[in-house]
């Protein structure tokens, strides 16, 4: 048999630019390529990579980086730091099969990160990915990465509007206020979640208006967010939940005084935000959880209905050599 042969590919070529506010439409699609292929639909908004761009934290031009194999867009990082000194945050996005892309956006990511920390001794990257990442499984370990926490995004379906769903309960006594017309009330669920969520793995204690920055409350409908109260005891929960995201509503925090928790304060919260994105037409409400958390946050949930939706990994690097 005679005939002529395939031409052989040759080496794709790689190049790498930094981002710029033009491109989040392209990032947004990237992304969404990655989501289909680790959750099965694509979750990312336009409107969060458009935030994550304007972030005040950021500097485009050192902080972001574009990989393009032949052209293509095949991976995208991102880093920050704003969680105080010590700490560099990221974001790394990858096609499968696009090693070197990973890997050469990983080092620039790293360079970086190095320098906004070096003041700093002991300090770390920080990187989230799903746990079945289209990143190849060997890449962080080799570069000293090493997973430090689990995470789950859960989920539930919500009913059309009608009961809240999920166990009943609930100190007598117990009221809830939204927060969308008393600036009083929004510093009070920022001092609510600054207590309630002192002692989780990476929280960050911000003053007020930082962490409105972190929040990007521009977008936040504050008649979402709740305070709860009891007689004899003042506030003594928070649910901050956000209605922002295409696919679902959204629980940002759910937190409950130390000295109140196991007296159904956190389900009666829970609950009445189902009831409310029900009523605004929501069919899902989700949440992502640390499946580590000693307060009971899983087994509440999962009480509530919430199941698995992915799970998503913390990576974590040290920058810098001890001593």
């Amino acid at each position: 048999m005679t005939g002529t042969p395939h031409a052989r590919r040759g080496p794709r070529t790689l190049t790498v630019r930094p981002a710029g506010p033009g491109d989040a439409s392209d990032i947004c699609a990237l992304l969404n390529s990655v989501d289909v292929i680790e959750i099965g639909r694509p979750e990312t908004d336009l409107a969060a990579v458009e935030a994550d761009l304007h972030h005040p934290d950021v500097d485009l031009g050192k902080d972001s980086w574009l990989a393009f194999e032949d052209g293509r867009l095949v991976a995208y990082a991102l880093v920050w730091a704003d969680s105080g000194p010590g700490r560099a945050d990221s974001e790394h996005c990858v096609l499968p099969g696009r090693r070197a892309a990973a890997v050469r956006l990983l080092e620039l990511m790293e360079v970086r990160a190095r320098e906004l920390t070096a003041d700093a001794a002991g300090a770390v990257l920080r990187l989230q990915l799903n746990a079945k990442t289209t990143l190849d499984a060997d890449v962080l370990p080799a570069r000293g990465y090493r997973a430090v926490r689990h995470y789950q995004v859960m989920t539930r379906a919500l009913p059309a509007a009608g009961p809240r769903p999920g166990p009943p309960g609930g100190p007598a006594g117990l009221v809830l206020r939204d927060c969308a017309a008393d600036e009083a009330d929004r510093r009070r669920a920022h001092a609510l979640v600054e207590d309630t969520f002192a002692a989780h793995f990476g929280h960050v204690a911000r003053p007020y208006q930082a962490w409105l920055d972190h929040l990007d409350a521009r977008s936040l409908d504050w008649s979402l967010v709740w305070i709860a109260s009891l007689p004899g005891a003042g506030d003594v929960g928070v649910l901050l939940t956000r209605d922002d995201r295409t696919s679902m509503g959204w629980v940002s925090h759910l937190g409950v005084r130390a000295d109140q928790r196991g007296r159904g304060i956190g389900g009666q919260l829970l609950r009445h935000g189902f009831a409310a994105y029900a009523a605004r037409g929501r069919d899902t409400v989700g949440l992502g959880v640390d499946v580590h958390n000693e307060t009971g946050a899983l087994a509440l949930y999962e009480a509530h209905g919430m199941r698995l939706h992915f799970a998503v990994d913390t990576w974590e690097l040290t920058l810098h050599s001890q001593g």
